[in-house]
């Protein structure tokens, strides 16, 4: 038996040292570096300063700036597509001709890189060729073209739409899949009760969906937190900061400023945060199972 046990330890070995190399050592990095004063292009001088980087990205505006815009894009954008997501997914898991058709093509969108999808919606919001002004224009809604990305708050929300777009898919997948664990004799109790749409809804389709509702938005919550590829190729964090999300100001920092040492800091805030997401969304559906068991 114990021969067994080393050889099992003995196999996880090599994926520990991977794990290790690729996911630890660069987060134990940064939060070493984060309390150095060190600058790119002199990496091997460093001083060492303690929580300074701290105090002084928590007593910055514009850190604050982006923290309020970050909040903003994550829950309007994780809401959309959790609405979007979940009554797709309640369509598509209908008896109707074309349905495994329409099932592969919503996956499409979600496949897509997200850097080609910038690419895409910035050529749709083009101000002067894009093809939302030309619609609209032939269709008589407006009489001049209109800058989609020239005032902050509209391309933060453009940019809303575009992330909407090609991430609501996420969750008619993975809900779609937990929908057909749903045994079809709730429903038909439940019709017989005379519960109508809304109240199947919550009453019989959300609740048992809670697991695989915590564990999607989970995931879409901490990487809609920090989203930068997007950011970066429609906007840039402008027009005057107001797409100037957080991950978008650890670049800006890193890469652009080149202070590394706050940079690092700017990283570690963000993984707390998103840490602490998740801990919430957890310890509510552990709250919830609680009360169920109860």
């Amino acid at each position: 038996m114990r021969k067994t046990n080393y050889f099992h330890l003995l196999m996880i070995i090599p994926a520990t040292v991977v794990l290790l190399l690729t996911l630890f050592y660069p987060i134990v990095n940064t939060i070493i570096i984060s309390f150095f004063d060190k600058k790119l292009f002199y990496p091997s001088f460093s001083t060492f300063v303690g929580l300074s980087n701290y105090k002084e990205i928590l007593s910055n505006e514009e850190f604050w700036s982006a923290f309020k815009i970050t909040i903003y894009f994550t829950i309007v954008s994780v809401f959309l597509e959790f609405v979007i997501g979940l009554f797709t997914a309640i369509l598509l898991n209908q008896n109707f001709k074309l349905r495994g058709f329409l099932r592969t093509l919503v996956i499409l969108p979600w496949a897509i890189p997200t850097v080609v999808n910038g690419v895409l919606w910035q050529w749709i919001f083009d101000s002067n060729y894009g093809s939302l002004n030309g619609l609209l224009y032939q269709l008589g809604l407006i009489h001049n073209y209109v800058n989609w990305l020239g005032k902050p708050f509209m391309a933060l929300n453009m940019v809303i739409i575009a992330d909407v777009w090609k991430n609501c898919w996420f969750f008619t997948i993975v809900l779609l899949g937990a929908l057909q664990t749903i045994p079809k004799n709730y429903y038909d109790a439940a019709k017989v009760d005379g519960a109508g749409f809304w109240n199947r809804l919550f009453n019989v389709t959300l609740p048992l969906l809670r697991p695989a509702i915590v564990v999607s938005l989970v995931l879409r919550t901490s990487e809609a937190f920090k989203v930068f590829d997007i950011i970066y190729i429609m906007t840039k964090g402008g027009p005057a900061n107001g797409t100037q999300v957080l991950s978008y100001y650890v670049y800006h920092t890193s890469f652009e400023a080149m202070q590394l040492g706050k940079g690092a800091a700017l990283s570690t805030i963000i993984a707390i945060i998103i840490l602490l997401i998740a801990l919430v969304y957890i310890k509510s559906l552990m709250r919830e199972e609680v009360e169920i068991n109860a």
